[in-house]
């Protein structure tokens, strides 16, 4: 007998309105979070003077991410999805609106405090994908978070190509055509914080909460009880430890590459648009065919995609490290490679935590394995700029290399513990 929810609805209703509201929201705050993408190094680059400085900006805007990972994650617990989602939005707005004035201020302080802040929207995308697990049964796990992944191709792939719109807004507000990116992304941010506020009940998680029994606190908790709780999930479950090892290494993988590309291009005299292009390219590998990646993790094992997403980074690795500057077919299909395998090791190695972490530690492990994804990817980021500007782009795929051996050696660690 189905369970009827006040209003008549089911468990099984409330979980496709989720996922349907999640896929509006990612594909609305993409473009908040890549408008910037194609053109953060490059303003960072310009108001810093030193092409050393370029990666900070995303570097910030990483350690952004990790912060508000773990912050939210304990929100959620306490007082849901939606909350925390709604937080994360409206604080990457004003993160935006802060790299705008960082570019009309010629400030580097206040471009990285913007990016700092813009990162939570970040932790708000990874977030949304654990949502969309809450209420999903385990044959379907995968393909629920794929699908929610996979909206973000909308506004991600046409974040980077309003390069050129932004650069026409920024004119007309008379401030640095790099930020005018920023700027359409901060609008759109509050556009996405509004919808989640409106559409997203009855909350996942507290509901997925209530039918376990658990009780969330009420009140602040001891210092350092989330951590604990992530740590003994970790010992007691080596999969998961694993896959989050693998989040880690995927997304520094990515992350260490994506960003110095444009100044690889550059190098090479490749425009503006152009460069907006491959990133675009890049983008549509990391989305557009998650449902396919989530299909086969149902259908094969989570392992497996898990391990195909290894080699695939190692393959793209190779590529970016054979492309000369400017435009190539190796930067366009490397980029492309280096999205795919991302999607492919993120999904798998994300339905891992969530199936086998308890529901009483889901958003502890979940926000602590985001933050640690987070700082890996950060600390790639602030190493990105120095190898490219003492030993060149090849070396940086090389280091990026053994980032994405790790990812397959942690694919047949969960295939052991599974």
């Amino acid at each position: 007998m189905t369970t009827r929810l006040a209003g008549g609805l089911t468990v099984a209703d409330v979980q496709r309105r989720t996922v349907r509201t999640l896929v509006v929201s990612q594909a609305v705050g993409a473009v908040g979070v890549t408008i910037g993408v194609a053109t953060a190094s490059l303003l960072a680059r310009d108001i810093s003077g030193s092409e050393t400085m370029a990666g900070l900006a995303q570097t910030f805007q990483v350690l952004g991410t990790a912060a508000a990972a773990y912050g939210l994650a304990r929100v959620m617990r306490r007082r849901g999805r939606r909350v925390g989602l709604v937080a994360g939005y409206l604080i990457g707005a004003t993160g935006a609106v802060l790299a705008v004035v960082a570019g009309v201020v010629d400030s580097m302080a206040v471009l990285l405090l913007g990016a700092l802040m813009l990162g939570a929207t970040t932790a708000v995308n990874n977030g949304s994908r654990y949502a969309a697990t809450d209420l999903a049964t385990e044959e379907h796990r995968a393909r629920a978070l794929s699908v929610v992944v996979w909206a973000t191709t909308v506004g991600a792939v046409a974040g980077p190509n309003l390069t050129g719109v932004g650069a026409s807004v920024a004119r007309s507000m008379g401030v640095p055509e790099l930020t005018g990116g920023f700027a359409i992304g901060a609008v759109v941010l509050v556009v996405a914080a509004g919808w989640v506020w409106w559409r997203l009940r009855p909350d996942p998680l507290l509901l997925a909460q209530e039918t376990a029994g658990v009780v969330p606190s009420a009140g602040p908790e001891p210092r350092g009880r989330s951590w604990s709780r992530f740590a003994a999930v970790v010992r007691d479950v080596p999969a998961v430890g694993a896959a989050v090892v693998a989040m880690a290494c995927t997304h520094a993988a990515m992350v260490t590459v994506m960003i110095m590309t444009p100044l690889h291009m550059e190098h090479g005299g490749a425009h503006l648009e152009v460069i907006g292009f491959v990133i675009s390219i890049h983008v549509l590998g990391m989305f557009a065919f998650s449902p396919l990646v989530g299909w086969a993790a149902d259908r094969f094992g989570r392992s497996a995609v898990l391990v195909t997403g290894g080699v695939v980074l190692l393959v793209s690795l190779a590529l970016c490290g054979l492309s000369p500057q400017g435009t190539s077919w190796q930067i366009f299909a490397g980029l492309f490679l280096l999205g795919l395998g991302w999607s492919c090791a993120t999904v798998a190695a994300s339905t891992v935590i969530a199936d086998r972490t308890p529901i009483e530690a889901r958003t502890d492990v979940q926000g602590t394995s985001d933050m640690a994804m987070a700082l890996t990817a950060a600390g790639g980021g602030a190493l990105a700029g120095v190898i490219v500007g003492e030993l060149g782009y090849p070396a940086l795929a090389t280091f990026a290399a053994l980032l994405a051996g790790a990812v397959v050696v942690a694919g047949a660690v969960t295939r052991r513990h599974s």
